[in-house]
């Protein structure tokens, strides 16, 4: 839940110098899952938060879709310095239309990078890291 709270922090904060995404779902689409399938993910994701059921999280997801939705983060991310970072965990095609929009309202700094790993990166954590700092490095430069 990291990225889309990035993205949509930041779509509100033109001062920031760049964002980063890795691996980043874009609630807004999982809340477009239909019923029994949207409660299973939850299910599967709730990790270790009180007070809440599969249930729950998911009827919050389905209310929230349409204003969650990355798509709506990326005109105020349309000038901003972007790397979007994602993995073989499924959720790769959930930053497309972000990327997708930004290009579209001239976002021409915009890097995307995607590695055959896991959700956490955890056989790429070095990949990880060189691309965050390259990435920063090339920022300071301009």
């Amino acid at each position: 839940m990291g990225g889309w709270v990035t993205a949509l922090t930041a779509a509100n904060h033109p001062d920031l110098l760049g964002v980063v995404l890795v691996s980043a779902p874009d609630p807004g689409l999982v809340g477009t899952t239909q019923g029994d399938s949207l409660a299973a993910l939850m299910a599967d994701n709730m990790e270790s938060l009180s007070g809440v059921s599969a249930q729950s999280m998911g009827e919050e997801l389905v209310g929230g879709a349409s204003g969650w939705r990355f798509e709506t983060a990326a005109p105020g991310l349309a000038r901003m310095p972007m790397l979007v970072l994602t993995s073989d965990d499924g959720l790769a095609a959930h930053s497309d239309p972000l990327v997708r929009r930004g290009r579209m309202l001239g976002n021409t700094r915009l890097t995307m990078m995607h590695r055959l790993t896991d959700h956490s990166w955890s056989d790429k954590r070095i990949a990880l890291q060189t691309a965050v700092l390259d990435w920063l490095t090339r920022r300071q430069g301009r």
